[in-house]
């Protein structure tokens, strides 16, 4: 899969992100030399996970038939110790459905499991940069 950035021509720093048939508009804050005119890569990082658990609990409750309602996700990130290799962030995911506090366990262990949280912390990630001139 290829996800393509463009920088928006009309803004200082922002850059446009297409995924498949999706558009969305990535920048830095005003403080970094932005617009704020969207998500900071740090962001759309921190989100990733929030969206990962909380579509991976989706999947897995109307797979289980465990009857959940809706889910609100919130990730508080604490990335003041970034520049010496630790960022950290915190998830919390509220359930709404006539649960179990079973069924709440399960699901909590399911969270755990989501792909992005394996990505962020059991998987090495290699990244290769190239660059050429634009004519």
């Amino acid at each position: 899969m290829t996800i393509e950035l463009q920088r928006d021509l009309g803004a200082a720093m922002a850059q446009q992100v297409h995924v498949r048939s999706h558009d969305l508009t990535a920048d830095v804050s005003e403080a970094e030399g932005g617009a704020d005119s969207g998500p900071s890569p740090h962001d759309l990082y921190d989100a990733a996970l929030g969206a990962c658990k909380a579509l991976t609990v989706m999947w897995y409750a109307r797979k289980k038939g465990i009857p959940v309602e809706d889910v609100h996700t919130r990730i508080e990130r604490d990335d003041s110790q970034e520049r010496s290799g630790v960022y950290k962030l915190s998830a919390r995911l509220q359930i709404k459905g006539a649960l179990s506090d079973a069924q709440l366990q399960e699901l909590h262990a399911v969270a755990q499991k989501c792909p992005v949280h394996k990505l962020m912390t059991t998987v090495t990630t290699e990244i290769t940069t190239e660059l050429e001139r634009l004519p």
